[in-house]
Order: structure tokens, then C-alpha cells, then sequence
């Protein structure tokens, strides 16, 4: 890991998104609580927090931070679901990793919950894809003052 030892606190926050793309026919049943799993963004939502405070379990050179504040929010477009995860700490290094944590495993959960409406007649999922998973915003502030 790298050495943040003689490094300041400060306000830190970013926000990264991704999406997954998924028949209309899916979108809808989520949309309309028909998911056979249950209820797939609270779920994806849940997800997404536990991944975010797990960040320095799955990214072993990823610092483990207080996490301040964390938000989750959903956006349904017509073939897609999209993540938007902010994570905010007052720490000495960045919060970009758990954010992107926290949108990759909304997703995942998303796909692994309505797999089963993706499948074609193979087995597989043509249609089914995770896009561009992002920092879309980093900010920092001031050292905190004691």
C-alpha cells in the first residue's frame, strides 16, 4: 500500500455510474415488481453499500476509510438500468475505488437477478451488458481543522 501516513484529512467525495443493458421486456418486469428474485434495485441498492464498505476487502491495495455519507440512486432508460453511486469521507486518501465498487455490484446484481429473463435459448446472454462503469466526479476540500 502506499505510504499516507504524513498526509492531511480532507472533505473528499466522488460519484461514478455505470449501466447495464437488458431487453425492454426486463426493464419492464423490474419496473413492475415481476422479478422472480424480488425486488431488484432495492436489492442492487443494498448491494452496492455493502460493496462500498467492503472496497479494501476486494481491492487489496485500496485503503480502508471512514465513509461519511454514501448515496444510491437508479435511473431506468428504455433498455437500461443505470447505477449512480457518491461516497464522501473525510480521510486522507480518495474515495473513487468504493464508489466504482459500489456500482459494479449493483449491477452484478441486477444481471444475477434477472438472469433467467436474459437467457436465450442457449443459455447465453447476447443481449446483456454492463457499459461504462465511471468516475464521472472527484472532489476534495480543505484540511479538517481540530
Amino acid at each position: 500500500m502506499v505510504d499516507i501516513t504524513e498526509k492531511q484529512p480532507i472533505f473528499r467525495r466522488a460519484t461514478a455510474s455505470g449501466s447495464i443493458k437488458l431487453r425492454k421486456s426486463t426493464i419492464e418486469a423490474i419496473k413492475s415488481g415481476q422479478v422472480k428474485k424480488g425486488d431488484v434495485i432495492t436489492t442492487a441498492r443494498l448491494a452496492a453499500i455493502l460493496a462500498v464498505k467492503d472496497t479494501p476487502r476486494l481491492i487489496p491495495l485500496c485503503h480502508p476509510i471512514p465513509i461519511t455519507g454514501l448515496n444510491v440512486n437508479f435511473e431506468f432508460e428504455e433498455r437500461r438500468v443505470k447505477a449512480i453511486v457518491t461516497v464522501t469521507s473525510e480521510g486522507k486518501t480518495g474515495v473513487e475505488m468504493e464508489a466504482l465498487t459500489g456500482v459494479a455490484a449493483a449491477l452484478l446484481n441486477v444481471w444475477d437477478m434477472v438472469k433467467y429473463l436474459e437467457k436465450d435459448e442457449t443459455g447465453n446472454y447476447p443481449e446483456t451488458v454492463m457499459e461504462t462503469i465511471q468516475v464521472i466526479e472527484k472532489r476534495k476540500g480543505e484540511p479538517i481543522r481540530a
